[in-house]
């Protein structure tokens, strides 16, 4: 991790924690660790990323208290789900820096996004069908570039 890195980690990580108390939730060291995975993550991760520390980057938690914990945060609006595909669902911390992705429905591969980098697409589905979509917690999914050119449409 870089210094940039680490300091928007921590900035992500006194956010979350200042709206858990917010929220009326001790900062126990169990939720104090799932949120510190979720702030040093650089996307939405699974269950078992969180609970594996990140691949040792932090300390390992118990699985079991792992769902449990993001149950409750995201009952309380500190993390949503994102579902990426048929895998597991992934988890992130709500906030003001939150992404819109897509999804290569060939490969599985996703890109993160500023949402207003989908603005003309959020405006023209509202004209057409009187819907504004949100792409944060279900991507928009097609093909990428290498999977489209290797399937031409029929």
């Amino acid at each position: 991790m870089t210094v940039a890195t680490l300091r928007t980690s921590d900035v992500r990580l006194d956010a979350a924690l200042a709206r858990l108390r917010g929220c009326g939730l001790r900062a126990s060291a169990a939720h104090r660790l799932v949120l510190e995975c979720l702030a040093a993550a650089e996307g939405p991760v699974t269950v078992s990323a969180v609970a594996g520390g990140l691949d040792g980057r932090l300390p390992p938690s118990d699985l079991g208290s792992v769902y449990r914990i993001l149950e409750t945060f995201e009952r309380e609006g500190l993390v949503h789900r994102v579902h990426l595909g048929g895998g597991p669902a992934r988890y992130e911390l709500d906030g003001d820096d939150e992404r819109e992705y897509l999804l290569c429905e060939c490969c599985g591969a996703t890109r993160a996004l500023d949402p207003v980098q989908l603005d003309d697409v959020r405006r023209h589905i509202r004209a057409r069908f009187g819907l504004t979509v949100r792409f944060s917690r279900f991507p928009m999914a097609g093909l990428c570039s290498r999977c489209a050119g290797a399937h031409p449409p029929r």
